[in-house]
C-alpha cells in the first residue's frame, strides 16, 4: 500500500441501502468498500463484483505515463480488489478488452513470466493455475465470473453487445475444456451488473448483426423485444448470454444473474450509457480455485 492513498481506503457512508439483487446474490462490505458476491459461485471459488460506493479508479491508471500520481492510485485500487478476495496486486490479470470472443489462456503448467502489465487483446481470461486473479472491468456490459472445483479452472469473461453477439461466454467455456478438462455441467457461473433489458434500447443494425452472426429467429426473439417510445428495439443481454451458457453445457440451476441493471442504480452502479465519458469502471474478479 501506498501511504500517500491512503484516500481510497477510508470512504465516506454510502448513499441509503444498495439495491436489492437476486436471492442468491448478497451485498458485503470490505473495509475500503461496498462488493456484490453470488453466493453459489462462493462455495467454489472467491469472487467479487465492486460497485460505485466507492469509485475506484480502475481504470484510468491504463492511460497515465508510467510513474504517475494517476496510475499509482490505480494500483492501489487494484491492491484492495486483490486483498479482497485472498491474493496480492501481482496476481491480478487482465486483459485489453477488444470487444471480441478472444479467450486468453493462462494454464498452470506455462512459465510463470505473466505479470499484471501484459496485457493482450482480448474478452475473456481462463486459466487452472490456483491463487491468479481474473479481471475484467465493465460499465453496462456483462461481467461473468466462472469456476469448477473438479478441474480447479475459473473465467473472467466481459460482454457487451458484440461479445455476446460472438459468443464469447461459449467460447470461454470451450477453452475450458479444451485445455483444462473441464466439463461444462460443473460450471458454476455468475453474472454481474450491467445494462438492462428495459434500459437497453438499440438499433434495427443491432438486431441484423446477431442475425448475420447466424442467431436462430428463436433466439433473437427472445433477446429482442420492442417497447417504449417509439417501440425501440432493446436487447436483452441476461438472457442471451444465459442461453448461450445453456448451448455451451452449462446446467441453467448453476448459472446465476444478479439482475441489477446498471442504468438504473446511479448512486451504486456505474453506466455509460447514463454518464458517457464521465462514468468510471467496476470490476469482477474471481481467483482461481
Amino acid at each position: 500500500m501506498h501511504d500517500d492513498n491512503r484516500g481510497l481506503r477510508a470512504h465516506p457512508p454510502a448513499p441509503g441501502i444498495p439495491p436489492t439483487p437476486a436471492a442468491a446474490f448478497r451485498w458485503e462490505r470490505e473495509t475500503w468498500g461496498h462488493v456484490l458476491r453470488c453466493v453459489p459461485l462462493g462455495v467454489v471459488a472467491q469472487h467479487l463484483f465492486t460497485c460505485a460506493q466507492p469509485p475506484l479508479p480502475l481504470g484510468s491508471g491504463d492511460r497515465a505515463g508510467p510513474g504517475s500520481t494517476v496510475a499509482r492510485d490505480s494500483d492501489e485500487a487494484w491492491a484492495l480488489v486483490a486483498s479482497s478476495v485472498g491474493a496480492v496486486r501481482g496476481a491480478v490479470m487482465r486483459v485489453r478488452q477488444v470487444h471480441g470472443n478472444v479467450v486468453r489462456v493462462l494454464p498452470r503448467d506455462a512459465p510463470e513470466d505473466a505479470r499484471a502489465e501484459d496485457r493482450p487483446e482480448g474478452d475473456a481470461l481462463v486459466s487452472n493455475r490456483s491463487g491468479l486473479v481474473l479481471a475484467v472491468l465493465v460499465a453496462d456490459c456483462v461481467p461473468i465470473l466462472m469456476a469448477d472445483a473438479r478441474s480447479g479452472a475459473a473465467a473472467a469473461v466481459h460482454a457487451g453487445w458484440r461479445g455476446t453477439c460472438a459468443g464469447v461466454a461459449t467460447a470461454a467455456v470451450a477453452r475450458m475444456a479444451d485445455r483444462f478438462g473441464t466439463r461444462p455441467a460443473d460450471l458454476v457461473v455468475a453474472l454481474g451488473p450491467s445494462i438492462g433489458p428495459d434500459d437497453y434500447e438499440v438499433g434495427e443494425a443491432l438486431v441484423a448483426d446477431f442475425a448475420a452472426a447466424g442467431h436462430s429467429e428463436a433466439a433473437r426473439a427472445r433477446w429482442f423485444r420492442r417497447g417504449g417510445q417509439g417501440e425501440r428495439w432493446h436487447l436483452d443481454l441476461w438472457q442471451a448470454n444465459q442461453d448461450q451458457l445453456v448451448a455451451a453445457g452449462v446446467r441453467a440451476e448453476n448459472i446465476h444473474a444478479c439482475g441489477l441493471s446498471t442504468f438504473r442504480h446511479p448512486a451504486w452502479l456505474e453506466s455509460y450509457r447514463r454518464d458517457g465519458p464521465r462514468a468510471g469502471r467496476m470490476a469482477a474478479a474471481v481467483i482461481v480455485p
